[in-house]
């Protein structure tokens, strides 16, 4: 497919394939940038529940709004090819980084940790992977990780887990008669084909998380039946005898995650998260503390002394400066640009993590407005829109997910949505206000994201009124 094109991307290079698609890089001719597009294989489509999965892995992971988990733009089908549109990571999975002996613990932690956060926003909008290992764990240029493939992800009942909850799943078995993921990094209960939730992916993680630190999988056999067989009967080897760089209090943790009964295993991946977190503090400070334990030692006896007078000496220095000193005030505040774009900017908004701010903007040739976004103090603003018609009035959801904007035809106001990252836009309703100028136009989110409020006239010659128009229905 090298060169083809489909719909407005144009395929560049082929980056993988696995069990559910071959994935392509390509260029976004629209908006002239890089994304990853998964494509379902031609001789796949026919299978119901294969396509079924597929188009299951758009919905969940385009629900999901995080850095740590890769985003999906969109979801489409060109001249009978089912492909998912997705944010392209340059990097390498994390199966390509490990070496033979393991990763080094503080960054195995860092990488865990990041991991964990991506998980748990999964989880908290009830979403469980059930495919969690290295291949599908993307390690950025920047030395971040980010999650993808949310090709095997069950949605579950966010109020109710119960079993008596009939919940949205896919069915167990491949067409190879093998159980749905990947053998050696399934929980048992995955393995057994019992209902899962989140603590299955926690046994996942931990499976990981074992192999990051030792450069090996803690269950090892020699076919998917037998690796299965150890997950359900057997206990890994201690990460401690294959490395010895790993402390008991990181051995424990890992081997937490493996129990094989989930009640036994951390109970939710936020509380992994915060484990993690201290483990990696530990271990950080651990490295600094034994640095500048080394040093000292190295120090001849007679330094101390020396050391203590000069402690001293500069102790008395700084209360004999503070007496004669009054408290010095604080450096003013100062403001500074967001962007030194030329043209006219207007109705900046920022998002609710206040990392990135909406804005309309004439453009670089200063002929069209359109919307644009802006990573605060890094990179170019990424061009969200491109109608000939003039689009203002940015404005970011409260939960992120989309950015309400406003677009003047000639005869009416279109109110619109569009995914942060850009995409396909949604017209949510024509406005047809008293007023002559867009700058009359009132544009507020409900706080839990499901309206956007607006005014508008109510009717011929009638004066402007608000209404709040949902976003699931218009």
């Amino acid at each position: 497919m090298i060169g083809q094109t489909l719909d407005r991307y144009r395929i560049e290079s082929k980056l993988g394939e696995g069990g559910m698609g071959v994935v392509y890089k390509a260029r976004d001719t629209h908006l002239d940038r890089a994304v990853a597009i998964k494509v379902l294989p031609a001789d796949k489509v026919s299978n119901p529940d294969r396509k079924r999965r597929f188009v299951q892995e758009a919905k969940a992971a385009s629900a999901l709004n995080h850095p740590g988990i890769v985003t999906v733009y969109d979801i489409r089908a060109e001249a009978g090819i089912d492909f998912i549109v997705m944010e392209y990571v340059a990097g390498k999975t994390l199966d390509q980084i490990i070496p033979a002996k393991g990763l080094r613990i503080a960054q195995a932690l860092r990488y865990g940790v990041g991991i964990a956060d991506a998980l748990a926003k999964a989880h908290e909008a009830g979403i469980v992977h059930r495919d969690l290992k290295p291949s599908n764990v993307m390690v950025t240029d920047e030395d971040r990780v980010k999650v993808l493939d949310f090709g095997l992800a069950k949605l579950r009942d966010a109020v109710d887990a119960s079993d008596e909850v009939n919940t949205q799943t896919v069915a167990l078995k491949t067409d190879a008669g093998t159980v749905v993921g990947t053998a050696a990094y399934m929980s048992p209960e995955q393995a057994e084909g019992r209902k899962l939730d989140g603590r299955s992916d926690i046994f996942s993680f931990g499976s990981v998380l074992y192999e990051m630190v030792t450069g090996r999988r803690p269950f090892i056999g020699e076919s998917p039946l037998s690796t299965l067989t150890k997950i359900l009967n057997e206990d890994p080897p201690p990460p401690s005898r294959l490395a010895a760089s790993v402390s008991p209090d990181v051995e424990r943790a890992i081997l937490r995650c493996l129990r094989k009964d989930p009640a036994r295993r951390y109970q939710t991946m936020a509380d992994l998260k915060v484990t993690l977190e201290d483990l990696e503090t530990d271990s950080t400070s651990g490295m600094q503390a034994a640095v500048v334990s080394g040093r000292v030692r190295r120090r001849p006896p007679w330094m101390w002394t020396a050391v203590v007078a000069a402690a001293l000496v500069a102790v008395a220095a700084y209360v004999a400066t503070r007496v004669r000193r009054s408290p010095e005030s604080p450096s003013p505040l100062r403001a500074i640009p967001l962007t030194s774009l030329s043209g006219i900017k207007r109705s900046p908004s920022f998002s609710a993590d206040g990392n990135q701010v909406a804005f309309s903007w004439t453009g670089p040739e200063q002929n069209n407005t359109d919307i644009y976004v802006q990573q605060i103090g890094a990179g170019s603003p990424l061009r969200l829109t491109s109608d000939p018609a003039d689009d203002y009035s940015p404005l970011w959801s409260p939960d992120g997910r989309s950015i309400a904007f406003l677009r003047r035809q000639t005869d009416r106001t279109e109110l619109r949505l569009i995914p942060p990252l850009g995409g396909p836009e949604r017209k949510l309703a024509d406005l047809h206000p008293v007023g002559a100028f867009l700058r009359s136009i009132t544009l507020a989110w409900c706080p839990d994201s499901s309206c956007v409020v607006v005014t508008d006239s109510s009717g011929t010659s009638k004066r402007d009124v608000l209404f709040a128009v949902s976003v699931e229905s218009g």
